[in-house]
């Protein structure tokens, strides 16, 4: 959890579950020349959540796909957990802000390197956004890096 920053408290993992659309995410490797990404968290038989990564690649005009899983962390009901790509390695996966009926959510990962906004919907009001990202640069994160996602 980047220092300083605290998780949402109240969290309901089953609402949170579903597909979500990335609306800007600062930018890293993995998610590098994508748009249209989406993330979709369902059920795992162990307890955990599958989370599956989509996106288009313009360049190369393929989707890639990357499948995780998570786990929470932590005490019940807030929102903070380990997320997994790569075999035993697991990175911190932090909801800071969500909207009461789970429309939107501003995420951060492990750094302040790291952060998504994500909605039900491909757009997100301008309002809404803009708040977001002000609650992010409050929070020290880089947001002038944001890149807003094409759906």
């Amino acid at each position: 959890m980047p220092e300083g920053l605290e998780p949402v408290r109240g969290f309901e993992l089953e609402r949170y579950l579903g597909r979500w659309y990335e609306v800007a995410r600062l930018d890293h490797s993995f998610e590098r020349g994508l748009n249209r990404v989406t993330a979709d968290y369902s059920r795992r038989d162990d307890g955990g959540i599958r989370v599956l990564n989509r996106g288009f690649d313009a360049e190369s005009g393929a989707w890639k796909e990357a499948e995780g899983r998570a786990y929470p962390i932590g005490e019940a009901g807030v929102a903070s957990l380990k997320v997994s790509f790569f075999g035993p390695f697991y990175g911190g996966y932090h909801v800071l802000a969500l909207d009461p009926d789970y429309r939107w959510a501003l995420v951060a990962g492990p750094s302040r390197d790291y952060l998504w906004i994500l909605a039900r919907e491909p757009e997100l009001a301008p309002d809404v956004y803009a708040r977001l990202v002000a609650q992010a640069a409050e929070s020290g994160f880089p947001v002038d890096g944001l890149i807003r996602v094409e759906h």
